[in-house]
């Protein structure tokens, strides 16, 4: 997909990955609307790349279907169409799943989950209308592989990689030019995860967001990043018991034990 003049909408756009994607598409001379909780990052954010094209913010808690519904209706005002939507925003608590309170496992599923869905239903039919667009889904490699301290989170990427590649199916099935990119990677290193020990490389921001524009320019399918995560976890999977595939990945790999010493960013 050439990204040129087309509009590209990018939620939890003001930090991390968000924000550097959005950068990333301003230089490929996108449109780039960021959808985000934090009124003062998108200020901050659009002040920091508005001269590297045209950004607009509009501050929107993705957990709540009214607010979703209603920044949609206002973007559709402000712009002809949205060419481009990656479901970027995400949460994670990182506790056993005894520890985690209600009000935590409805928000984990309703910010990972369910938003991305309902954010894409609000633009769909608009993409379908005009055969054009792409969406792009920021999963993780947690939605392939159980991990302790991660059960909840793990069950709403699991949600969002079976519902993105089916919609993916879906369109092909329409014979729609409407494509859609699962994105699946291992910890990033934006303080999201702080306190992650992990034998396999945490991720450099810059390099997994160029990973993902690349992928949706290259209208790439599911990828994940690095790129072996994705063939050493089916492969294993396929071939291994349950008891030698969980020796293989929490003693050989470490995976098991990288949320320890979790902490999560700081607020």
């Amino acid at each position: 997909m050439q990204l040129n003049n087309k509009t590209v909408l990018i939620t939890g756009g003001a930090s991390g990955i968000g924000k550097i994607m959005g950068r990333l598409m301003l230089e490929r001379h996108a449109k780039v609307i960021i959808w985000d909780i934090n009124q003062v990052s998108i200020d901050a954010t659009i002040a920091e790349f508005s001269n590297l094209g045209p950004i607009s913010g509009y501050q929107v808690d993705v957990s709540d279907v009214q607010q979703i519904k209603e920044t949609a209706i206002s973007v559709k005002q402000d712009f002809p169409s949205v060419d481009v939507i990656i479901n970027n925003a995400g949460i994670v608590v990182g506790e056993y799943f005894h520890d985690h309170s209600t009000a935590e496992i409805i928000k984990t599923m309703e910010i990972n989950a369910n938003a991305p869905m309902l954010i894409t239903a609000e633009f769909l039919k608009d993409m379908l209308q005009i055969n054009s667009g792409h969406i792009c889904n920021i999963a993780s490699s947690g939605g392939l592989i159980s991990n302790p301290k991660m059960s909840v989170y793990a069950a709403s990427k699991w949600s969002l990689i079976g519902w993105s590649d089916s919609l993916r199916l879906e369109m092909r099935k329409l014979k729609k030019n409407v494509n859609v990119t699962t994105i699946m990677p291992y910890y990033i290193n934006t303080g999201m995860f702080d306190g992650v020990q992990s034998k396999i490389p945490i991720l450099d921001p810059e390099v997994a967001s160029l990973t993902i524009v690349k992928a949706i320019e290259r209208n790439k399918k599911m990828v994940t990043i690095p790129g072996y995560i994705y063939r050493v976890t089916r492969f294993g999977q396929a071939v291994m018991s349950i008891n030698v595939f969980d020796w293989f990945t929490g003693s050989v790999l470490g995976i098991y034990s990288t949320m320890e010493h979790f902490t999560g960013r700081k607020k």
